[in-house]
């Protein structure tokens, strides 16, 4: 049996395999508590997988080795920021954020900021905030899926294989359909399978991507010092202000990204947390070695004439596994490259609907709506319809629609939310501002690149500065206004 055909069965079965854990996690989702917080009953290592999982996703698998083709070394900063963000997460907001969900009965990252602030302004502004971020990061995994089945139906010349929009919509109903039917359980379940999956590849392709080169890594290195020494040097083509803006916006940002907040919050014990960081760590950094080998090394091979220059850089990973992988080693990563973007799809566009039909209501009106399970699953066909089309409206590369999407969610909450549930100083009003301000910046940012071409000087992320200016504003105003009260509750579990 040839590559082409072992890849499209592997990729066949998944989509398959995806339909049918739809249809499973349907039978356990009887409300909407079940479908956005999976009935807070996850063990710690499903959890802690899952939270790794969401975090690497189509962004890591397909965006990252586009950035390390494209820029070397810089994107490293990103790989070393993680992680100690990771870290600082599970120490402000694990324990915090699950109590908050068991006590108030919690199901999303805005009625965790209600809790705090006793704000329905805070609660309808970080919905919003998420809505806008939702888009941005949901439409880089429909990208990042549309990628790599396109480059299978070339292979396998099927019909409609040279459209980027017949690609879209394909990744779109399957996608749409397995989360509708199974909302978030179906997500974490599939986070579990691809996650291990996943760090077994990548420690295989790490070895193999470097033994294609006669030399290894230190060969790899050389040819793209000797093309360009800029890309091979700590900070990579991407300059120094542009890496440590990625270092910054990445290491405090994962504070703010509510797929790990949320996954938290569904632990089924408060004391899990300690439990669940290892995993998360480990398997962060072991598929991190896919996003580095795959990237340099399609780059010294296109440098060496090995291999022809990519048209495009998101096409480096299925580059290289249609061109040096085994044919099953190859059908295995295809498949979990589509899980990993998949199940982090589904929590994103769980998250989405949770804000249109749960807290948007809750925060104008101060109830739910009539039939929320209903409205939820209606909510999500509608985003994932405008997040494909974001997908085909944005030229950028995924790993840049990535950061983008990432310092939406890290400017508007990691201030108002991590600090806020750590900080009995931190202000209503201070929330309010500081979220307002960082999603103007990103707003405004995104629509002068996609209008001009603009961006920033020096290479710094757009996310990176309004992350310092939510900052800033948040803790200045928290301390210049009159501090607010407390619910005895929260403030308790805030003094843990």
């Amino acid at each position: 049996m040839d590559k082409n055909t072992v890849i499209l069965l592997c990729v066949s079965v998944y989509m398959l395999t995806c339909i049918a854990i739809g249809l499973w996690a349907m039978r356990r989702t009887h409300s909407t508590h079940d479908f956005f917080m999976a009935g807070r009953n996850l063990g710690f290592i499903v959890t802690g997988v899952a939270i790794f999982s969401s975090i690497m996703s189509g962004f890591g698998f397909v965006g990252g080795p586009g950035l390390m083709y494209t820029m070397g070394l810089s994107s490293i900063w990103i790989l070393i920021g993680t992680p100690a963000g990771i870290a600082m997460a599970f120490y402000l907001l694990a324990k915090k954020s699950r109590m908050v969900a068991e006590i108030r009965q919690s199901m999303s990252i805005p009625d965790l900021a209600f809790a705090r602030y006793n704000s329905p302004a805070v609660r309808l502004l970080v919905a919003i905030s998420i809505l806008f971020g939702v888009v941005a990061y949901l439409g880089v995994q429909i990208k990042a899926m549309a990628y790599v089945l396109k480059e299978i139906f070339v292979n396998n010349e099927i019909w409609g294989h040279d459209s980027m929009l017949f690609c879209v919509v394909i990744s779109s109903a399957v996608l749409v359909f397995y989360c509708v039917t199974g909302g978030i359980i179906a997500s974490v379940y599939t986070d579990l399978f691809q996650g291990i999956v996943m760090v077994a590849i990548a420690v295989t392709i790490f070895f193999s991507a470097f033994g294609e080169l006669d030399g290894g890594i230190t060969a790899c290195i050389e040819s793209v010092f000797n093309d360009d020494s800029e890309s091979a040097g700590p900070w990579g083509a991407f300059g120094m202000f542009g890496c440590l803006s990625w270092f910054f916006l990445f290491g405090v940002g994962v504070v703010g990204q509510p797929h790990v907040i949320s996954k938290m919050m569904m632990s089924k014990k408060v004391e899990d947390a300690r439990h669940m960081l290892p995993f998360t760590l480990t398997g962060y950094t072991l598929t991190a070695l896919l996003w580095i080998s795959i990237g340099l090394v399609m780059r010294a091979l296109v440098l060496n004439g090995e291999h022809p220059e990519l048209a495009k850089a998101d096409d480096a990973a299925a580059e290289f596994l249609y061109s040096f992988a085994s044919p099953l080693l190859a059908g295995l990563t295809f498949a979990g490259l589509f899980a990993a973007i998949m199940s982090t799809a589904d929590g994103f566009l769980n998250i989405g609907a949770a804000a249109i039909v749960h807290d948007i209501p809750h925060a104008i009106k101060g109830k739910s709506i009539n039939r929320e399970l209903l409205w939820a699953r209606i909510a999500t066909v509608g985003l994932a319809v405008l997040a494909g089309w974001f997908a085909l409206a944005t030229p950028d590369l995924v790993g840049i629609l990535g950061v983008y999407g990432w310092g939406v969610f890290a400017s508007a909450m990691a201030p108002a939310v991590g600090i806020g549930m750590n900080w009995k100083r931190a202000t209503r009003k201070a929330a309010i501002i500081s979220i307002i301000l960082s999603m103007a910046i990103n707003f405004i940012a995104m629509l002068i690149q996609l209008s001009t071409g603009a961006k920033l000087g020096y290479g710094v992320a757009p996310g990176a500065i309004a992350l310092g200016v939510s900052l800033v504003s948040f803790v200045g105003i928290s301390l210049l206004s009159k501090p607010d009260k407390i619910d005895s509750d929260i403030e308790q579990i805030m003094d843990l």
